[in-house]
């Protein structure tokens, strides 16, 4: 288990202070490496040799001053000499290594710098010797803190969040606000989002839109107001000269659709906005920029007042991870290398999940929510797989984490309708998957 960073950043400085001083390369840089590794609370000849022979392309040998296969190559200098050639140096002995030999970082050192090149992401940082504890989390790979690469939210989202301000800034524009217009919003995007991910039918509400409304848009509220009426009914209570094309839409429960709205009245580019937002593709739309839709159709004076905030899946997994989702993984691995008593404990741990509680004191959009469930759900697809692929007697397997053992506050309606449509249709996709 790494030592936590707060005792790596003391030793860190206690480290600078020992070497402040020192110049001499070929007396005292191994014992400095060896202090070095010590920061992590690694013995530096566990991981790494000093001295290694490496034939070089001229056929004679050379000696990589330290290196860790695999991870890390580092060249030693004399204090105040130059950095790019011994950099260069340590490259020229990579046509002597193996492929899987060859390092992810280079780093070089004089004693009073430091700098390390990230082989993979071709970027290097330099700092010197009293700038180390600032800097000592681009060694966590020495520690064995893993650096994760989050990804940025993806363009597709941006555009669904960016369609739907546009529809929202069209119906304010006609005098549709307020609470009614919130409720109409999500049930909209509830409705796009269902006809792209087998809730309902493929297309039937887009189809239903563009055939069986005037192309002025002069009767479409009423439209979506019997639509809205049909899902809110379940199937066997709904009138038996109901039109066919309305029949097709099943029943959702949840209370999404039950309360009854005024008829929202459109006009022909009302309309063209509405089938621009049901043609894009929803299926790949995360739940959680939900949250993003809801930044981009509040007015900025009403965001400033209220504190509206959108987090992104980026930054939400920085700190879920290593909250809790880095422990629940590192247990199940642990547990799925067993010798034995292993399907019994993969069954204890799932049911584990399934008693977690998780609750957001201030979800706003819901957006930590439905990033966490989906990540706890994907776990446990994981754990269902390990189990189906072990066990002798074939029986059937069972998700048991499900949304109701998430909580949320928040002071807004709109951002509350926003969480839990987002959790029922995060809920819809991890089922699919």
């Amino acid at each position: 288990m790494p030592i936590s960073w707060n005792e790596i950043k003391h030793r860190a400085m206690d480290f600078s202070r020992d070497w402040e001083n020192e110049s001499r390369e070929r007396s005292e840089a191994q014992s400095f490496w060896n202090a070095f590794f010590n920061i992590f609370g690694i013995t530096r000849r566990r991981v790494a040799s000093f001295e290694e022979p490496v034939k070089k392309l001229d056929d004679n040998y050379g000696f990589i001053d330290l290196f860790w296969k695999g991870m890390l190559l580092v060249e030693h200098k004399s204090r105040g000499e130059d950095l790019d050639k011994a950099y260069s140096q340590g490259l020229g002995y990579f046509c002597g290594l193996k492929e899987h030999e060859l390092p992810k970082y280079v780093l070089v050192s004089d004693f009073a710098r430091f700098r390390l090149y990230n082989l993979d992401d071709n970027i290097h940082h330099e700092f010197k010797l009293a700038q180390l504890h600032d800097n000592v989390n681009l060694f966590g790979f020495v520690a064995g803190y893993t650096q994760k690469k989050y990804k940025e939210e993806a363009p597709v989202n941006i555009k669904a969040a960016e369609q739907m301000g546009k529809l929202h800034d069209e119906l304010l524009e006609s005098g549709y606000r307020g609470h009614e217009l919130e409720v109409l919003l999500m049930r909209l995007l509830f409705c796009m989002f269902a006809d792209d991910t087998s809730i309902f039918d493929k297309n039937i509400f887009t189809d239903y839109i563009r055939d069986k409304t005037n192309a002025d848009g002069s009767d479409l509220g009423g439209h979506l107001t019997s639509i809205f009426q049909t899902v809110n009914t379940p199937t066997q209570r709904r009138q038996k000269n109901i039109d066919e094309s309305l029949n097709d839409f099943p029943y959702v429960n949840g209370g999404l659709f039950e309360e009854n709205l005024r008829t929202v009245y459109f006009n022909s580019k009302m309309q063209e906005v509405l089938l621009e937002c049901c043609d894009f593709d929803w299926s790949n739309i995360s739940p959680a920029i939900f949250g993003s839709m809801f930044q981009s159709v509040m007015n900025p004076k009403q965001r400033r007042e209220i504190g509206g905030h959108y987090t992104t899946e980026k930054n939400i997994l920085k700190l879920i991870e290593p909250l809790f989702l880095d422990e629940l993984r590192a247990e199940f691995e642990h547990i799925k290398n067993l010798r034995s008593g292993r399907n019994k404990r993969l069954s204890d741990f799932q049911k584990k999940l399934a008693n977690l509680k998780f609750f957001d004191p201030a979800c706003g959009c819901g957006n930590f929510l439905v990033v966490t469930y989906r990540e706890l759900r994907r776990l446990e697809i994981d754990i269902l797989k390990e189990i189906h692929r072990h066990q002798q007697v074939m029986g059937e397997i069972l998700s048991l984490v499900n949304v109701e053992q998430f909580y949320g506050i928040e002071i807004e309606e709109f951002p509350a309708r926003i969480a839990e449509t987002a959790m029922w249709l995060v809920d819809h996709q991890m089922n699919v998957e």
